[in-house]
């Protein structure tokens, strides 16, 4: 018997991973809370025409991990569903930042590579040339902040102004803080070998040229499709919550029990077995998959396992608020784009704002998502803001960088508490060390969701077919 803690999205695909492996019993999937889908939280008005997104809204097509989550959604049948933005769509084509007072369009080709673009005041082009022979070679390192490395290789203006807001934007974090690894393992890894990212890319590639060419897997289905229509990011028809939806209907069908309201209030491992007392009710357990985010499960383990707890307790998560804002106007952004970002440098009070209806179609309503707090949450808004003070701050910020100076015709305010980890430096060991410790004492514990092993749709969905993998290849009952 095997059981999942958490139904948001990473607990869910664990358990249909699960129900394709055909064990003697389906999985029992337990949830805290009254909903299914963790933070992807999709809010439809069918009669007006627009939709609020509290979380994800959309997932990126591009990598072994995207590749994974396409396959699992036309599995599911959703493959007819699926809603793509185009490369050559303006929310794919235009992404701004706000710096130095206004807004600032983003290089989207070479041509802004060569030429002055602001905030920026030479060349991106110049960064490059920094890197290749200027930028500071540290060798040695087992982790660096994103912050330094990007200031030491490529410049201060690409490390305030690109990376701190793109870090914004992707965890709501301070790429000061940021591992490195997060984001350019890869990168980091080739300078620390070779002494700087371009050298390093360009000899790594001149190495691998003949080697990658008969290794590469053939796209089939709608990973296929994803790359012959170049798709640059994607979303579910009806929002992004139809995708946990769907997957809820599918372990329905193969009789995996979800309960929810429920209160996990034990876990004791004995032997290989694993003993979880829910609502007052014991299961024995053959293994258990936890896609809860660490510090909860850190508190079931405190007890038999303290320094298992201490290292998934010290993975540090922030709260972000985000404000869903609906005009019953389609023309009051005079620039179409994806949206824009907010570089700390800034000192402003929101991360960002995304504009939904140039992404999707909102019928005749302009629908925008401001992201607020994050790393800066408790700095800018304290302990306990209310969320009048919230959509205050949210409405102020409109106004004054898109010049909408109009009360919204509806709008959400979430606060959302501990929603996203931060994986500052250290957290590839932190995690590979309490990888280790459930191996070196043979626990029945799988680990999965956005706490460990990267915080987006693809990379939980991923997060759970390998720990399926895992803890059903140790044991198989």
């Amino acid at each position: 018997m095997t059981a999942i803690l958490g139904a948001g999205i990473s607990g869910l695909s664990a358990g249909y991973y699960l129900l394709k492996k055909g064990l003697p019993s389906p999985p029992v999937i337990y949830e805290a809370s009254s909903r299914i889908g963790g933070w992807i939280r999709t809010e439809r008005f069918d009669g007006e025409g627009y939709v609020f997104e509290a979380g994800p809204r959309t997932i990126r097509p591009k990598g072994p991990a995207a590749r994974n989550t396409l396959d699992l959604i036309e599995e599911v049948g959703l493959g007819e569903h699926v809603h793509p933005i185009f490369s050559n769509h303006v929310a794919a084509r235009n992404r701004m930042i706000y710096a130095k007072g206004r807004l600032n369009m983003l290089p989207s080709d070479l041509s802004g590579v060569v030429k002055t673009v602001p905030p920026f005041t030479k060349p991106l082009f110049f960064a490059g040339l920094k890197d290749l022979f200027g930028g500071k070679s540290r060798k040695k390192l087992d982790d660096e902040a994103m912050y330094s490395f990007v200031e030491r290789r490529f410049g201060k203006e690409i490390a305030d102004y690109a990376i701190s807001s793109m870090l914004c934007g992707i965890c709501a974090g301070d790429a000061k803080q940021i591992s490195v690894k997060f984001l350019m393992k890869s990168l980091f890894e080739v300078e620390q070998k070779h002494g700087g990212v371009v050298k390093g890319m360009l000899m790594e590639a001149l190495g691998k040229k003949d080697k990658n060419s008969s290794k590469q897997v053939p796209l089939e289905g709608l990973a296929k499709r994803a790359k012959s229509e170049n798709w640059s990011i994607y979303s579910i028809q009806g929002g992004l919550q139809t995708l946990p939806n769907r997957l809820k209907s599918v372990l329905d069908e193969g009789q995996v029990d979800i309960r929810t309201d429920v209160k996990c209030e034990e876990i004791e491992f004995k032997g290989n077995k694993v003993e979880l007392r829910v609502d007052g009710e014991e299961r024995t357990l053959d293994r258990l998959i936890s896609s809860i985010p660490s510090y909860k499960l850190a508190k079931y383990l405190a007890k038999q396992h303290p320094i298992l707890a201490r290292e998934l307790a010290a993975i540090p998560f922030v709260d972000v608020g985000v404000i869903n804002l609906r005009f019953k106007n389609p023309d009051l952004l005079k620039q179409k784009a994806f949206g824009f970002l907010v570089p700390p440098i800034e000192k402003l009070p929101i991360l960002g704002c995304i504009f939904d209806s140039c992404c999707f179609d909102m019928e005749d309503n302009t629908v925008l998502t401001v992201m607020m707090g994050g790393a800066w949450f408790r700095q800018w808004f304290g302990e306990n803001p209310s969320e009048e003070q919230l959509l205050e701050v949210a409405l102020k910020q409109v106004n004054q960088i898109l010049n909408i100076n109009q009360k919204p015709d509806s709008y959400k305010v979430n606060i959302l508490r501990r929603c996203i980890p931060q994986y500052v430096v250290g957290h590839q060991k932190r995690v590979d060390g309490i990888k280790q410790y459930i191996r070196d004492h043979n626990l029945p514990l799988g680990l999965c969701g956005a706490s460990y092993d990267g915080v987006g749709v693809n990379d939980v969905i991923l997060s759970a077919r390998v720990s399926v993998d895992e803890v059903v290849g140790t044991n198989k009952n």
